[in-house]
Parts: structure tokens; sequence; C-alpha cells
């Protein structure tokens, strides 16, 4: 080391002793926030408006990523082949209303696109959500088209039909076989599980309070505003203990559980499977008016997405997670995570008293325990639990990830920097959309990372160059090593981004201009 980087290296000390403060840029985007108890793993998210998908690590430096040619639509996963799942969009001409997808992609930690499968034509398409399984098939939930004729052939109210069609949903389990094929080897459509008390001639009439294993075809959240997306379903997980699907209807204001367990043939009827009930809905829970076991007062879910079971092995295992959105409710606009104990036993049965609603009652743990207005995200948003027992939140509009304690306590926070116009910059207000459907943190010894380059590299955001040498929003020797390579020089342009100050000078309130941005930790490693 030679005396120039020895002055340099000492000055730092000297100047941390007694320089004045200097105003330093404020964090707008990437990580905000990084407590020691957060979990440390590495969190997986595709930015609404972008056709990449990030993998960064706990400190917000990016991991991975992957390209494609069609922005998501919208869930990602980490296979554990350490490949990359993905739901994207298309073009359809029919199913051209938020949430359309019908392409479905998977690529190697490489990058390579090694399966890209289109579910998606004017009958049926994709949307929002898809589900990998243990054996390597992936659930697909999608949209099939009922004309007006069909729907009130079924027993729907003609008041009903505000876009004389109907978009039902359905699911397909689907094995991949080539580049670009697969073979749907098992599927259950919601239109086979209907109750309707309209119409006394047309199919599926019954009493709807007899049937809470049925969808009442009439049921409509808000009359006035009947539209062909029906159900708007936006999730849907997988149980492998039980072999169980959940999914969360948005238009029903509910989540529902069925047994996949089942052949087609059986998941088509009403009996069958492990539940010995077919495709009928073994569990639901958010909306018991639908059923005709409550009124508007017991509605528990507003506008909710991502239900999702907590996984074997983490705390509340087998308890259900769900991010509620708050739309519309009564006391006011403002979102929870959710947890409830359903009334399930081991051998994956739900108990219900006849005439009366689904248990349980009410959630054994909500985030916030005390409702925060500025909490809101009125559509997208999920959480799921971490292996440390907390829980990892995506305020989805807001495209701010955040982990949370039970005791409500936020240690983790990061957001977003990938909007609309791409990759903004640190410390630049941005009024551009970052939305993200929802973000997932795999734990470090996850199977999908075994063997696989971790090194981090820089952030996501765009770096100012006022503030540090390198441009990789970090403060640390390297930086001092380069502002010492320059040290007192002039008319020197850059300087190699040595000069902070722009006076085309290296001069000690550059460095001074590094050492606060060093001592303030604004610069995070």
């Amino acid at each position: 080391m030679n005396k120039t980087h020895l002055f340099v290296v000492g000055s730092i000390f000297c100047i941390s002793l007694i320089s004045a403060p200097v105003q330093a840029l404020d964090r707008t985007i990437g990580l905000l926030q990084n407590d020691p108890n957060a979990f440390n793993g590495y969190t997986l998210f595709a930015p609404h408006k972008s056709t990449t998908t990030y993998l960064i690590d706990i400190n917000g430096r990016l991991i991975n990523s992957w390209q494609s040619a069609y922005e998501p639509r919208f869930s990602v996963y980490l296979l554990e082949n350490g490949h990359l799942l993905r739901a994207a969009i298309i073009e359809n001409p029919i199913f051209n209303t938020g949430g359309s997808g019908g392409r479905i992609q998977e690529f190697d930690w490489e990058g390579n696109l090694v399966w890209d499968f289109e579910y998606s034509d004017t009958q049926i398409c994709q949307h929002h959500d898809i589900e990998p399984l243990p054996n390597g098939n992936v659930l697909i939930l999608a949209w099939e088209y009922k004309t007006s004729t069909e729907a009130i052939a079924a027993g729907r109210n003609p008041s009903l039909l505000d876009d004389n069609e109907l978009w039902p949903d359905h699911i397909v389990e689907v094995e991949p076989t080539g580049p670009t094929s697969g073979d749907i080897v098992w599927q259950w459509h919601i239109w086979d599980h209907l109750i309707q008390d309209y119409d006394p001639g047309k199919d599926h009439y019954g009493v709807v309070q007899d049937h809470p294993e049925l969808l009442d075809l009439n049921y409509v959240f808000n009359p006035n505003r009947a539209i062909a997306d029906w159900n708007h379903t936006n999730s849907i997980d997988y149980n492998p203990i039980f072999d169980q699907i959940i999914i969360s209807l948005l238009g029903q204001h509910e989540i529902y559980v069925i047994d996949h367990n089942t052949t087609t043939a059986e998941a088509a009827g009403h009996t069958g499977g492990a539940s010995g009930k077919g495709g009928d809905i073994l569990y639901r829970w958010g909306n018991p008016q639908v059923y005709g076991a409550g009124d508007a007062s017991d509605l528990k879910l507003f506008g909710q997405h991502d239900a999702r079971w907590i996984e074997a092995g983490l705390p509340g295992e087998g308890n259900i997670l769900v991010f509620n959105n708050g739309k519309n409710r009564p006391a006011g606009a403002y979102s929870s995570v959710e947890e409830i104990i359903p009334p399930v036993d081991t051998n994956g049965l739900y108990s219900l008293t006849p005439g009366s609603a689904f248990g349980p009652v009410d959630p054994n743990w909500i985030y916030p325990s005390v409702p925060i207005y500025d909490f809101y995200s009125q559509n997208l948003s999920g959480a799921h639990r971490l292996p440390n027992g907390n829980t990892l939140i995506c305020d989805g509009p807001g495209g701010e990830f955040f982990e949370v304690t039970m005791e409500g306590q936020i240690l983790w926070k990061y957001i977003n920097p990938v909007t609309l116009s791409g990759q903004e910059t640190q410390g630049v207000p941005f009024i551009n959309q970052n939305f993200v459907f929802r973000c997932h943190r795999y734990a470090p010894d996850y199977p999908g990372l075994a063997g696989k380059d971790l090194t981090p590299g820089d952030p996501i955001e765009l770096c100012p160059i006022s503030g540090n040498v390198l441009g990789e929003c970090c403060v640390d020797f390297e930086d001092f090593s380069r502002l010492a390579q320059f040290w007192q020089q002039t008319s020197c342009g850059q300087c190699g981004n040595a000069d902070l100050t722009g006076d085309n000078n290296v001069y000690p309130d550059d460095l001074v201009i590094m050492v606060n941005n060093w001592l303030i930790g604004y610069y995070l490693q």
C-alpha cells in the first residue's frame, strides 16, 4: 500500500470523528431494513410489467435472474431442481381481462427455456396462478367459456349475465411431455358442482342451504356488476399430505378446498376419492351467506388473495394463511394477513354442523393485530410462513415485501425497484407502477439452490454516482482504494467516479461524502 493509500485510509478514522454530517440520499427502493433476526434466505419475485424474474439475497443483492419474452401472469416458482416455473401472458381475444395469462414456461438455472406450454384458445385460458406438484406435473387455474344459453340452461338468472357469457373456473393437471407439449392427466370444473334455487325448470335446482358442498350459480356479491369472470379465482395451492387443493375465489369472497385424490370422472361427480365426495367442496370459509349459513355480518374475507397451507415442519403447519385485501371492509379499507385453523381431522375430513357455517369463527392470528389504515392493498398480494415462525408479506400494488414476527414487528423490508420504466435509481422518487403479484423466500438449504452459484451481485436498482465510487450501492474498502488512486488529481473528468462532488477534482470533500455515507449505513453490504 503506497503513501497515498495510507493517507486516505488513515483519514477515514479522523473524518469519522470530526466531519460534520453530510446529507445522504434517503433510500426509496431496494433494501430498506434488515434486522439480524430476519430469516436468511433468497427471495423470488416477478415485477408485474417486466419480462425478468429476480432472485435476491437477504441483503437485496441479485443472485440470479431469468429473462422471458412475456410478462408474468402472475406466479413464479423456484423448483427443487433449480429451474424457474412461471405463468405468462399471451393475447387472447375472448379472455382479455385482469389476470389473463395462457402460457406456462420453465427455465433452467442458466436461463434456457426448457418448456413452453400454451393453455389458451377461444374456449379456455390460464389465469393468475399455477402450482407445481411433487410428481413434476403442474396444476393450472383457468377459465372456460360458457354462452348465455348454456348459463341459463344451468339455472343462471338471465339478469345476472351482464356480458352475455360466463367464465367459470376449472383446474387441469398437466404432465409435460416435450418442449412445448403436455398431457392433461386430471381435471376439475366448478361447473360440475353447482346449485341454484332460481328456476325449478333448469339444471341444478335445489335448496342452496342444504348443499354447502356446492356453489350457488346465482350468488353475485354485487348484483350490479355480474361480469363474465364470475369467480375470479386468484390463487391455487396443493397439500401433499391430504392430496387436496385450495383455491381463492375473490368473486365469492371465499376459499375452497377440494379433493385431488380422485379420477377425472370422480372429480366431475359427488362420490369417490379419498373424501368420498368426488369433486364437491370439502371446506369453505370467508362468506357463509353464499351457502345460506349466514348474512352480510358474517363476511370474513374482502377481496382476498393467496390462500395457502402452512407447510409441514413450519410453525402453524396445516393451518391456512390468506391475504385479506380488505376491499369494501365495513370497518374501513385496510388489509390483513390471517391464519385460520380449519376443522379437519388427521384423514383430511372436515367437520360441519348442518345448517351452520364452517369454522373457525375467527382467525387465530392476524397481522396487524390492530388495523393499520395505511396498510391497504386493494388487489394482488400474498403471504407465507417462514421457518423461523415469521411471515413474509407482499403488498402487491406497492411492490413492498416485509417480514413480520408473530408479535407484528417488522424485521426486513424491500421495495421492488422495477417499474413500468424499468430499473429505477436509488434515492430518486418514482411514480411508475412497481406491482408484484407476490414473492417467496427460499431457505439456504432448499434443494433448488444446492450446487448453484449463489455469489451475490449488485442490487437490482440503479445506483446514483454520488455517494460511492464503484456504483454498486455499497461503500466498502474497494471504494476507498479507488478514491486513493485518484487522490488530489485535478481536471480528471469523473476521475473514475471518485469525484463525488462533480468539480473535476478528488479532494477531502469527496472523501467526506464517502465516509459519511459509510457511517450512516445508507449503502448496505
